[in-house]
């Protein structure tokens, strides 16, 4: 029986992307975004994102903090050794396939940043 490993979350960005380029040349963002529970008082839950290529390029242009986005994608665990510690560090990760601008141009001017939807000439593909 195959499982299947495929999540979608709508938040807001907790700090603007930090999107650095590999040797081939592919960019890849990293950023985190904060999700309502479903109980009212909840504190949010915060996951770390993972975007690659031109759709990590758009998470660049047009993703700040607090932007309302949708994402896509699938869950990873990335482990690593600690260098000052030495103990086995891990966290899960979420690997973006679909990222989808949410909110007005006003919700994000409110908070800094812009949220809206890119026109056509914006978008880089």
């Amino acid at each position: 029986m195959a499982s299947l490993n495929v999540c979608s979350f709508t938040g807001r960005a907790g700090r603007d992307p930090e999107v650095r380029y590999l040797d081939n040349g592919n960019a890849v963002a990293n950023l985190t975004l904060a999700v309502d529970g479903w109980k009212r008082d909840a504190e949010p839950l915060w996951l770390t994102l993972k975007i690659w290529g031109k759709t990590a390029q758009v998470a660049a242009d047009y993703v700040r903090k607090g932007s309302q986005i949708a994402v896509s994608g699938q869950l990873e665990n990335e482990s690593w050794t600690d260098k000052a510690t030495g103990e086995k560090r891990s966290k899960v990760v979420l690997n973006v396939k679909e990222l989808t601008l949410l909110g007005s141009k006003k919700d994000s001017d409110d908070q800094g940043g812009w949220g809206g939807s890119p026109s056509d000439e914006e978008v880089p593909f």
